[in-house]
């Protein structure tokens, strides 16, 4: 299906102001859908005045459809345009119409051209099923009414409104809660939704008559952010804001009618947001918790790490205190995990951050008197990873890190590398050193470090994991996973 953007480039001669316009125009139009239960279909001229072109197309969300197969894209060749091409030169309205389908449904159309700085630029094509006549209920004349006056703004060209749009347009829905105030800002009609709405913040009477302004603001704790309520609700221009109290949350949209230039009250779209609000809190809630805990979490890792060197100290025996030394390295690690999540507002943490300060803090703390100086480098990035699999993955490079700079270099020191390819969920990482390189009876069952290295990577990510001699000297472990 070609865009709209497509036909007006390729088969009309429309200028990017009317093309922008008409942008606008479509980007709105749900409203009017829905108030006139009519399926839109906005028609373009052909620049060789061969016919119409559908530009585009909408459904209603309040009723049925009479557009069972998309016309968006489609070519009306002339001749079968007449009242199209009667709206376009005339400017006017081409009053409603019956029209009996082959299948004997009965559909009620309107022609409204769409008028841009004083001339008509396009067509809307507005088709109403129409099977079951009966006395309108005052919602349904309501409706009605405001999409009749919206189409006259079309047909002005005072529609589209000037300003920007905001999600939160996009988000309300007729059938979410309409009001309809005048031209002094009082409530003419209130759906059943909106008036429902209103209970909610606390409202005791009616609104029917009401002035909206001033009794929302005798409802609310605080106003929106941008302006009051009082004079948003008065329907002078066009905005969107949130309301809320103790009670209840509104969420509101106000669109302002005109008639001749001057303001003929507004249309006000609302829902109630209440209990999305609150599931908001909680969930904000629970992620404060969830960090305190991590928070928490890394400060007793630390008092841990803090005890164990502290009974180090008081041990003798060089294997024993290598030993409390190794323990401390390993708590620690798991700590810097914890500590970044606290700081995270979600499960995932930035593990380049992580592994930096894990190469700095090892080759600070492991190289021994009799091993030169150590550099590091890390090639590649892990990005962001779930914290389940930066826990252990944090372990296994302190181990490995360790590793090479306990057993791969002498005096003259050396380069460790920390090479990462990650593609999508893929991660593929290299520790390479260029050390003396592993001994001919190598077996990594003989080491706890490289024992945990291979339950971690094997056991607890899942992973795959070798070892292998460089050509050029040095060792390379070689680790994949998924993340």
């Amino acid at each position: 299906m070609p865009s709209l953007d497509d036909i007006a480039r390729f088969q009309t001669s429309l200028s990017t102001g009317d093309v922008s316009w008409l942008h606008a125009l479509v980007t709105d139009w749900q409203i009017i859908a829905d108030l006139s239960f009519s399926d839109l279909v906005l028609w373009v001229p052909d620049s060789e005045s061969k016919g119409m072109w559908a530009g585009a197309q909408i459904r209603p969300t309040t009723g049925p459809t009479t557009l069972l197969e998309d016309a968006a894209g489609t070519f009306l060749p002339a001749g079968h345009t007449d009242r199209l091409d009667q709206a376009l030169a005339s400017g006017e309205v081409v009053d409603e119409q019956i029209e009996e389908m082959p299948d004997g449904t009965r559909v009620r159309t309107r022609t409204i051209p769409v008028k841009r700085e004083g001339s008509a630029i396009a067509i809307i094509s507005s088709r109403r099923n129409d099977n079951a006549p009966r006395t309108a209920s005052e919602l349904e004349a309501t409706y009605l009414e405001a999409a009749d006056e919206l189409i006259d703004m079309i047909q002005r060209g005072e529609f589209p409104l000037d300003g920007t749009r905001s999600d939160l347009a996009d988000s309300l829905r007729v059938g979410d809660g309409l009001i309809r105030t005048d031209g002094r800002g009082r409530v003419s009609y209130a759906s059943p939704n909106a008036l429902s709405a209103y209970r909610r913040l606390g409202l005791a009477g009616d609104l029917m008559g009401a002035e909206l302004g001033e009794v929302t603001t005798g409802l609310i704790d605080r106003r929106p952010t941008d302006r009051g309520p009082l004079g948003l609700l008065r329907g002078d221009s066009g905005g969107e804001a949130e309301i809320e109290n103790a009670t209840g949350s509104l969420l509101l949209r106000v669109i302002p009618l005109k008639s001749g230039g001057h303001r003929n009250g507004a249309l006000i779209l609302l829902r109630d947001v209440t209990e999305l609000r609150l599931r908001e809190r909680e969930l904000v809630s629970k992620e404060a918790t969830i960090r305190e805990i991590h928070h928490r979490v890394k400060n007793n890792l630390q008092t841990v790490a803090a005890l164990l060197r502290l009974q180090g100290r008081r041990v003798e025996l060089p294997e024993a205190r290598a030993a409390l030394d190794d323990a401390v390295r390993r708590v620690a690690s798991i700590a810097l995990v914890h500590e970044t999540l606290s700081q995270s507002f979600g499960d995932e943490v930035d593990f380049d951050e992580i592994a930096d300060r894990l190469i700095h803090n090892v080759l600070d703390v492991s190289r021994g008197p009799d091993v030169g100086v150590v550099h590091a480098d890390r090639v590649g990035s892990f990005g962001s990873l779930p914290g389940v699999i930066a826990t252990p993955l944090a372990m296994v490079l302190t181990e490995l890190i360790q590793n090479a700079v306990e057993h791969a270099y002498g005096a003259g020191g050396g380069t460790l590398t920390l090479a990462v390819n990650r593609i999508r969920d893929r991660v593929r990482l290299r520790v390479s050193d260029d050390g003396v390189g592993l001994p001919k009876d190598f077996d990594p069952a003989d080491s706890l470090g490289l024992s945990i290295v291979t339950t971690l990577v094997e056991g607890e990510l899942g992973g795959t994991l070798t070892f292998e001699r460089r050509n050029s000297g040095g060792t390379t472990v070689a680790i994949s996973l998924l993340v």
